[in-house]
């Protein structure tokens, strides 16, 4: 794939979402099928200064390593690794894949247990992302697996994925910018709320904010980005929610996804399909039943599912809530080797209070 739009990506990517400098320790990992972006991203690292390194994975590893590890071997974490997450100025993670269901045979136990032993190297990283020792992103390149996964051709896929993340604009980085100010706006009211409460089609949701920070996402940590987050109070959640799109995890796929919770814990999980997948990812351990996060999408440009989190968390007039691992800057407390992001559509009828006052409804905000 050569095209223009992805040297500019790369600019974007390099300049302002990691804003790389001279001297950064900058890792870049990707699938061999993300090479012409590597390659730009490569360069441009090198004329901001970095030192960049790659780490580019193979088709087909992560199944060997599921089927022929022992329990030990999925549990070895090496003092590189544990080197490595110290060291680093920046990382850049490239999504895109030859089979998005290439882990849909393996037994989700397996899966749980290297998720459990690389519990403190995730809360290592998310730390250093707090505070603000290590620039992270993540991204996607377009594959022939991530369309007929969105049910579109390539071609349409890569024209959605460039426009989602605006670089076919002009100044893409200041859509970002412009971005950021407008939800600025939104923080600053939810700043001020104690309680939320959301409802919608089988959806009767209460938690508390109180205390926990919003988080303006506009182009940094994600590419692309368009979402309001915070971590609720831990065992403030209760009701329930069914998530409207299919829940993706791990290259799973889990549909009609629905959870209830009492005093922030989720007592009952129900699904239509993948339902034993659900059931051991929360109970992978003590954090994974809890919510981390609670967000907003706010990026119009993406107006459709297309199984992929990275996109389908951010589509304008959705909410998603996590399952698992908060992210510190939000003040949220929750530790767990899992962050598993469920997204509920709310363009059709769907209503959040803050403190009882109805502030968001048909997926836009009234403030």
């Amino acid at each position: 794939m050569n095209d223009l739009r992805l040297l500019k990506m790369a600019q974007v990517l390099v300049r302002y979402s990691l804003a790389l400098k001279a001297g950064d320790l900058f890792l870049i990992q990707g699938s061999d099928l993300a090479a012409p972006l590597i390659r730009n991203v490569y360069r441009e690292a090198l004329l901001a200064g970095a030192h960049p390194y790659l780490k580019v994975t193979v088709d087909g590893i992560a199944e060997i390593l599921y089927n022929n590890a022992s329990d030990e071997q999925l549990q070895y974490i090496s003092d590189l690794q544990k080197l490595e997450i110290e060291k680093i100025d920046a990382m850049l993670t490239i999504m895109g894949t030859h089979n998005t269901r290439n882990l849909s045979g393996i037994d989700p136990q397996r899966i749980a247990i290297q998720k459990r032993a690389g519990l403190q190297q995730t809360k290592r990283m998310l730390e250093r992302i707090s505070e603000q020792e290590l620039r992270w992103c993540g991204t996607q390149f377009p594959t022939q697996a991530s369309a007929q996964d969105a049910e579109m051709s390539l071609f349409d896929y890569e024209n959605f994925l460039f426009t989602a993340c605006a670089v076919e604009k002009d100044d893409p980085v200041e859509h970002w910018r412009r971005l950021r100010k407008d939800q600025d706006s939104i923080i600053q009211f939810l700043s001020q709320c104690k309680e939320l409460h959301v409802t919608g089609v089988d959806t009767d949701l209460k938690f508390s904010v109180a205390g926990r920070k919003w988080i303006n996402c506009a182009g940094t940590e994600n590419f692309p980005d368009g979402e309001v987050f915070t971590g609720p109070v831990e065992d403030s959640v209760n009701g329930h929610i069914c998530f409207t799109y299919p829940a993706v995890y791990q290259n799973r796929e889990v549909v009609n996804v629905r959870l209830t919770f009492e005093n922030g814990q989720v007592v009952k999980a129900e699904a239509s399909k993948g339902l034993d997948f659900l059931k051991t990812m929360i109970e992978i351990d003590d954090g994974a039943s809890f919510v981390g996060e609670f967000a907003f999408g706010t990026n119009r440009g993406i107006t459709g599912f297309t199984r992929n989190t990275l996109f389908d968390e951010k589509i304008g007039g959705t909410i998603h809530l996590a399952l698992g691992a908060s992210l510190p800057e939000s003040g949220g407390k929750n530790i767990s080797a899992i962050h598993w992001d469920m997204v509920c559509d709310m363009r059709s009828g769907g209503e959040i209070t803050a403190d009882g006052e109805l502030f968001y409804q048909n997926g836009e905000f009234l403030i």
